[in-house]
């Protein structure tokens, strides 16, 4: 087992939390202690996949040596007395797979990486999706939509992106380009030349506000402190494109987006154009469900989604929203209810949350209820 944290110590500081940590498969027990069945004779890790013992008939240790010299044996499935976990084993197979998937010239064949993590196909890709969310086909897809988009800024044409990028196939990479660029193949790698997209710039509580859109719907939403830093950064990913004053029916849709950071309850229903892989939007689907005055932790999102394990992936969903307050990843917090990083500034995060929280309060005393944010995605 690895070193026991001085915070681990802390929270399975007795025998009723290390109870409900085994209850729960916590992982974060696994560095904490083992337990003991004593009608098998066997100690396990708190996140061992065998059925669980009577209460009566466990108890605890703080480490397999620990166990050993009570006379217990170590579990032949979750392998306590290994300085790794199950959970952790996988989780660098996996990452070892996703090297492979992220450098290789070609797609690795599930077998092909199966082999390299000494599993077989099926349980490699259980182990895979369990652990990052996606199977390994959607995480190559996911992968070589950033090399696309890389080489469609590098190659002479589009064809050679293509083919630099990983698609064997021109159909494949087609049918599913402009929901992965938000824009044909030719006019990403043409910087956005040809597109049209009206924006302004506005100032509200939280600092500057920048909204932009294509002609499918809003594409950017993004707070910051300086105006300049925030339309350079937009200009920068659009280089090419005509980039327009919005007129009145944008100042509007503005102006909507500016009352729901006062006052959530407002609600905010706007046409979107939102561009992720596939993931990505299972999650930003999820965050949109969210009731204003609610948070939810990023391991309970992963949960929603059906991907329990992939807690990681997520943040990092969270982290490339592009479009603050429209899809709001700000009503995710970390599982003891602290906040964590966000894209426009903690603070603002704290803001929001406080706002949205004081409306919250507000809706339970009148009995109304508060409109979603936005659209479905």
């Amino acid at each position: 087992m690895n070193e026991t944290s001085d915070d681990s110590l802390l929270r399975f500081d007795s025998d009723e939390a290390k109870w409900a940590a085994v209850l729960a498969r916590d992982a974060a027990a696994d560095d904490a202690f083992v337990y003991a069945v004593r009608t098998t004779g066997i100690y396990c890790r708190p996140t061992c996949p065998s059925r669980r013992p009577r209460r009566e008939n466990a108890e605890f240790h703080a480490d397999a040596a620990a166990a050993e010299e009570a006379g217990y044996r170590p579990c032949q499935r979750c392998r306590p007395q290994e300085a790794t976990s199950l959970p952790q084993q996988h989780a660098q197979l996996v990452a070892r797979a996703c090297r492979l998937i992220e450098h290789g010239e070609a797609l690795p064949s599930l077998d092909e990486l199966a082999r390299v993590a000494g599993l077989s196909r099926f349980h490699f890709h259980r182990v895979f999706k369990s652990v990052t969310g996606l199977t390994p086909r959607a995480y190559a897809t996911a992968c070589r939509a950033d090399r696309v988009r890389q080489a469609l800024t590098q190659q002479e044409t589009v064809t050679d992106a293509i083919y630099e990028a990983g698609f064997n196939s021109s159909g494949r990479f087609y049918a599913g380009a402009e929901r992965m660029l938000g824009m044909t193949p030719k006019r990403y790698r043409e910087g956005g030349k040809g597109m049209e997209i009206q924006f302004a710039l506005g100032e509200c509580s939280l600092g500057t506000i920048l909204v932009a859109s294509s002609e499918k719907g809003i594409c950017a939403i993004s707070l910051g402190s300086d105006p300049e830093r925030l339309l350079q950064a937009f200009q920068d990913q659009f280089a090419n494109a005509h980039l327009i004053p919005g007129g009145k029916r944008f100042d509007a849709w503005v102006a909507k987006v500016v009352a729901f950071v006062e006052a959530p309850g407002v609600g905010l229903s706007l046409p979107l154009d939102i561009r992720g892989t596939a993931f990505q939007q299972r999650v930003w689907q999820a965050l949109t469900e969210i009731p204003v005055g609610s948070t939810i932790s990023y391991a309970a999102l992963a949960e929603r989604i059906g991907s329990p394990k992939a807690v990681r992936a997520v943040a990092r969903a969270c982290a490339s929203n592009p479009l603050a307050l429209a899809i709001p990843c700000h009503r995710v917090v970390r599982s003891d209810g602290a906040l964590s990083g966000y894209r426009w500034g903690v603070e603002r995060k704290r803001t929001l949350l406080r706002r949205e929280a004081a409306r919250g309060e507000a809706t339970k005393l009148t009995g109304k209820e508060v409109g979603r944010s936005d659209e479905s995605i």
